[in-house]
């Protein structure tokens, strides 16, 4: 490609997701009601865990970090959606888009550490609970979050270096409702080789290897309740494990969905509703999850309620 065929993009064009146009302001309001209870449904996680002393714990410690990392990931797209679904300038500048892909990546790696570091907790709790004070100590549960958001500052800066060392011509069309990498190689006029590259074996490093961990933490769960079962234990156990398992599940479930299992037709239309499910769906869940099957959590809420009720009677 030779430079005079080449143009400077100063910005990119989201198409957005597949929607009719007269179904536009039923999907927006749905997505508007989605984001809210998100960012809602988080940020009552992170305030009842840091006003409630009961929960100052490694497992919340982990948790209130999830739950920020979920309201930032998806208040990384989602603003933009809504202000596309309203607006007719769909356009996203070029110093935006790759700010976007830095903070996705961030964020939804911020997630994917954090869900490795609670699932080695519960690996203790259940393994080893007589030594799980002085295993999960606060120095290790700090440590464990510092290297999460150090790891991933690391990641998220490296691909989006990468990315800004590509040029692009004049097609500046992104299919999807956010600035997805693999859309935006697409469009790269210049070798992609690099980036590829460094995708699979980053993808291998931080991605497979953190599931595998996880994996391996509930086996290891599985085999120590198996060799006393009770039924009491086995209770216990999901109890303990259960909201964590189906945060995993949903996040996982997801990503391999998207990334491993691709289809040949369709693509772009599956490629954009697997995207809203962790995206959108999952860091919405995330926090009902929590707090439906969490006894700690109700406990919190109810003595912050009863709190107030009383300084307010006083």
């Amino acid at each position: 490609m030779t430079e005079e065929n080449q143009t400077v993009i100063s910005q990119f064009l989201l198409l957005g997701l597949p929607i009719s146009p007269e179904h536009q302001h039923l999907f927006y309001a749905l997505f508007l009601a989605m984001y809210l209870t998100t960012v809602l449904g988080n940020l009552i996680i992170i305030i009842l865990i840091l006003l409630d002393s009961h929960l100052h714990t490694p497992m919340y410690l982990f948790l209130s970090n999830l739950s920020f990392s979920d309201l930032c990931f998806s208040s990384v797209t989602m603003p933009k959606l809504l202000q596309n679904m309203q607006s007719q300038d769909p356009s996203i500048p070029y110093a935006g888009c790759l700010t976007q892909i830095y903070f996705f990546l961030y964020f939804g790696d911020l997630g994917n550490f954090l869900l490795v570091a609670m699932a080695y907790d519960r690996y203790v709790a259940i393994c080893f609970p007589l030594h799980y004070t002085s295993i999960m100590s606060p120095k290790l549960c700090v440590g464990l979050v510092v290297l999460s958001w150090v790891l991933t500052t690391f990641h998220a800066m490296l691909h989006t270096l990468l990315m800004a060392r590509l040029s692009f011509c004049e097609d500046n069309v992104i299919p999807h409702y956010f600035c997805d990498m693999s859309a935006l190689l697409k469009l790269a006029c210049s070798d992609t080789h690099v980036n590829e590259v460094v995708i699979f074996i980053v993808v291998s490093i931080f991605l497979v290897l953190p599931f595998a961990l996880i994996i391996m933490s509930y086996v290891r769960i599985v085999s120590s309740i198996l060799r006393v079962p009770s039924s009491q234990g086995i209770y216990k156990a999901f109890s303990t494990c259960g909201s964590h398992l189906s945060v995993v599940s949903l996040f996982y479930g997801t990503v391999i969905g998207l990334y491993l299992c691709p289809s040949a037709n369709n693509s772009t239309v599956k490629d954009t509703v697997m995207s809203l499910m962790y995206t959108v769906v999952t860091p919405m869940l995330n926090p009902f999850i929590y707090s439906l099957r969490n006894r700690d959590i109700k406990g919190a809420l109810e003595r912050i309620f009863c709190r107030k009720k009383n300084q307010l009677s006083l």
